[in-house]
C-alpha cells in the first residue's frame, strides 16, 4: 500500500543522539535567503572522499556504532536521487519554530566528535567547515 509523505515531517524538535564521543551540529541559515529553503547539505569528516570515507588512504577497521550503519539524516519532503549516492550523511535546510521565531536551520543529530566539511550535495566545494565535540550541540552560522 504506497504511502504519503508527512508535509510537516521534520519541522518539529530534533531528538539529539549526543554523549561520550558523539555530539551533534546545528548549522543557523541567514535570514531573508529563500534560496537556502530546499537546500541539502552533505556533511563529511575533514579531509575524507567519497572514496576513503574515513579520511584515511589505509584501510582500518574500526567500530563506530553511532557513527555507521544508520540511517542518512534525510529531512526534505521533495522528489530525491539517489543514482549519484554519497557515503556521507546529508539534511535539507527546515524551518523550525523557537521561541524568538522560525529559524530555518541544518541539524545533525549525531556525529562523532571531530573536524567536519559542509557542502551542498552536489556541488565540489567546500562551503564551512565545523569541529564536532562530543557530548555538546556546536552551533554555526551558514556563510552569508
Amino acid at each position: 500500500m504506497p504511502t504519503t509523505e508527512n508535509p510537516y515531517a521534520g519541522q518539529g524538535p530534533v531528538p539529539l543522539d549526543i554523549g561520550g564521543d558523539v555530539g551533534a551540529l546545528v548549522v543557523t541559515m541567514p535570514e531573508h535567503r529563500p534560496d537556502l529553503d530546499d537546500l541539502e547539505v552533505e556533511i563529511r569528516p575533514a579531509g575524507a572522499v567519497a572514496d576513503h570515507p574515513h579520511g584515511h588512504d589505509h584501510p582500518h577497521h574500526h567500530d563506530h556504532p553511532h557513527h555507521h550503519d544508520h540511517p542518512h539524516h534525510h529531512e526534505h519532503d521533495g522528489p530525491h536521487d539517489h543514482a549519484q549516492a554519497s557515503p556521507f550523511p546529508h539534511v535539507g535546510v527546515v524551518p523550525r519554530p523557537t521561541p524568538s521565531g522560525t529559524v530555518s536551520c541544518l541539524v545533525y543529530p549525531e556525529l562523532l566528535a571531530g573536524d567536519y566539511e559542509l557542502y551542498p550535495v552536489g556541488t565540489p566545494g567546500v562551503t564551512m567547515t565545523a569541529t564536532v565535540v562530543g557530548g555538546e550541540v556546536t552551533e554555526l552560522d551558514w556563510p552569508a
